[in-house]
């Protein structure tokens, strides 16, 4: 029983939440070109010219394996250089700027996109794969694996 000082919670509008969240992946969408220059830059910058970023995930819960920098064909460092970043708010509608360390803006970027592609990687069996951010195209690119449970059946009768 509920007790009786208690104010009753209101019902949740589910229009209201489902616009809200297409709102938030709009807006999410329509920042990564602006983010990933940003970030582009930077790298250009310290003359990193790729980035490979691997992960794995299953069970639900997902991460990043690893990040790895390269100049040319040659292991390099992620310059210790913090990255402006807009992040969108949880409404859809605002955003904010945030300056983060250039390792945590690649990952972030990378589990935005993988969220934005591919929803619930992590989940039940999961997903594993990479990005490769090419920052001499100025492209990033996924190469993703679902992992799942196959199951054949057969009945015979006579």
């Amino acid at each position: 029983m509920a007790h009786p000082d208690a104010t009753p919670l209101a019902p949740i509008d589910w229009n209201i939440v489902m616009a809200r969240h297409a709102a938030f992946e709009a807006k999410s969408a329509s920042l990564v070109a602006v983010n990933k220059a940003c970030l582009f830059e930077v790298l250009a910058a310290a003359g990193i010219s790729s980035v490979l970023v691997q992960f794995d995930g299953g069970g639900d819960s997902g991460q990043i394996e690893s990040v790895e920098a390269f100049a040319g064909d040659a292991p390099a460092d992620l310059p210790g250089v913090d990255v402006a970043m807009i992040i969108p708010l949880a409404d859809g509608m605002d955003t904010r700027s945030e300056t983060t360390p250039i390792a945590d803006a690649i990952e972030s970027l990378a589990f935005d996109l993988l969220t934005a592609t591919h929803a619930g990687w992590e989940n039940n069996d999961g997903a594993y794969g990479e990005f490769r951010f090419d920052v001499a195209a100025g492209t990033i690119s996924l190469d993703h694996n679902d992992r799942y449970v196959a199951v054949e059946s057969y009945e015979h009768q006579w």
